[in-house]
């Protein structure tokens, strides 16, 4: 890596000076940013529907501080760090468009403050760009306002690295406060990919002796994580046999080429184990495949304009933080890649300015014509995306609701547990516990579910085709969204 964080911020130092003494421009430097921030936060309002319901691993997440329904299986690689941004809301509230608009007003602030840690790194227009990139795609507006922890790693891992050169050689406390709670949040999110994404940050601060700096991040990320590793000692046996189980969750770490299979869920596919069916439209991929050459001319333009390590290092960092979900993993979903998406924005964001600029004379009116015809053709393709999957998921969430209400007919009612295919989102919308015997939520026995059922209300949600476990042969059954549902209720008689 080359290029000089103390010569970059020598003379952004000089601008700065320079800057705070004409108050339209400084205050512009804020007013930017911030009107990102507020449109990304209406975009999701508006967008995704706050009443769209919660979707699986939401409620996991939201379980452990609500008192709608008791706790979920809480797996191995999950963080609590989602359910402590949820707290202040679920811990009083069942209402789902409450703690969406909680989510979009904070997500919107976090991306603010992520904007704001780069400033004096790159021009101002360079950051509002590269936030409008990163806010606009469907991923992040879908993943915005859901409690779920991939944007707030992403917003986390821009911050930090914004703040770690800023603090490397810049006056003031703020990118050292910023350095610690940026790291932090990472780190509360999820532990294993602040690992991945602040490794760069680790090396440089290494190679180039920033102590301070590499001791900043450190005990931020330490600190964030912290809670993971304690309880990876109380709950999973220490901290290398939760490391394990959390691999076998994900099918086993190792080589895995998932690259395409992350191209096939931009379609929309949340999830995609396995990824299999038809790819994508190429319209719906080709920012894709744009990206990493984008971000590539960013890298030639910053060497050009001698601030090569503001523009390597988030490079370097998108690319640690992908690494793990393109090659170490059999299996995709695009939230996965959303630090990569938010660390790539600055190159790229760079790269299209400079081509805007490129051009002299009558070239440039249809240089900048062009840009602005394919980043309106970029942005209708995101929104096309978001509204299928916003469609399909509160479809799935509203199959949910019905058949935790088909369940309250039948007598199934809290305290109740239920176990068997959707389990888990299905108990939390009835406010029942759920409990599994096999895969990766097992949590209990077939004989321990039969004696809960002599005790309090137990039902099994059998997919169609299947067969229902040997306890439940003689109880009840009735239909569900997609299959069959065998409940016993004690005291309801035969």
């Amino acid at each position: 890596m080359t290029g000089s964080v103390h010569a970059t911020l020598a003379g952004l130092r000089r601008e700065r000076s320079h800057r705070r003494s004409e108050d339209p421009r400084w205050s512009g430097a804020t007013a930017a940013p911030a009107a990102v921030a507020v449109a990304f936060t209406l975009a999701q309002l508006l967008l995704v529907r706050p009443g769209m319901g919660l979707g699986w691993d939401e409620t996991v997440y939201v379980s452990q501080v609500g008192a709608h329904a008791p706790a979920a299986f809480f797996s191995a690689p999950r963080a609590r760090g989602v359910s402590l941004l949820v707290a202040p809301v679920a811990s009083w509230s069942s209402s789902t468009a409450l703690l969406r608009i909680h989510l979009a007003l904070l997500s919107g602030l976090a991306l603010f403050l992520a904007l704001r840690a780069w400033r004096g790194l790159f021009p101002v227009r360079v950051l509002v760009l590269a936030g409008a990139l990163f806010a606009s795609l469907w991923v992040t507006l879908f993943y915005g306002p859901q409690a779920m922890p991939n944007y707030w790693v992403a917003v986390g891992a821009s911050a930090t690295v914004g703040c770690f050169l800023r603090a490397c050689d810049g006056p003031g406390r703020a990118p050292w406060w910023g350095l610690a709670a940026s790291a932090a949040l990472m780190a509360g999110m999820r532990p294993t990919d602040a690992v991945w994404a602040a490794s760069p940050l680790v090396v440089l601060g290494l190679v180039r002796r920033h102590r301070r700096a590499l001791a900043v991040l450190l005990a931020g990320l330490a600190a964030g994580a912290a809670e993971w590793v304690i309880e990876a000692y109380v709950r999973y046996g220490g901290l290398l046999h939760r490391l394990s189980e959390g691999s076998a969750i994900q099918g086993g770490l190792g080589w895995h080429l998932a690259v395409a299979d992350q191209w096939r869920s931009l379609g929309g596919r949340s999830l995609c184990r396995p990824c299999t069916g038809a790819p994508p439209h190429p319209v719906v991929t080709f920012w894709w495949l744009v990206l990493p050459l984008l971000a590539l001319l960013g890298c030639v333009v910053a060497v050009r304009a001698r601030r090569t390590t503001p523009t390597l290092l988030p490079s370097a960092c998108a690319a640690t933080a992908a690494f793990p979900y393109l090659f170490l993993i059999d299996y995709a979903a695009p939230r996965f890649l959303l630090p990569a998406y938010a660390l790539l924005a600055l190159p790229v964001a760079d790269a299209l300015v400079h081509l805007a600029g490129a051009a002299h004379g009558r070239g440039r009116p249809v240089v900048a014509t062009l840009l602005g015809l394919a980043l309106a053709a970029h942005l209708a393709v995101q929104l096309t995306v978001l509204t299928h999957v916003v469609d399909d998921a509160t479809a799935q969430h509203r199959g949910w609701s019905r058949t935790a209400g088909a369940l309250h007919r039948l007598g199934v009612r809290p305290p109740c547990l239920l176990t068997g295919g959707d389990a888990i989102p299905v108990a939390f919308a009835a406010g029942c516990a759920s409990a599994a015997t096999a895969g990766h939520n097992a949590d209990t026995t077939e004989h321990a579910i039969a004696a809960t059922a002599r005790r309090i209300p137990v039902a099994v949600l059998v997919s169609a085709g299947a067969r229902p476990p040997g306890y439940a042969h003689t109880w009840p059954t009735a239909p569900f969204d997609g299959g069959r549902l065998y409940y016993s209720v004690p005291g309801s008689g035969p």
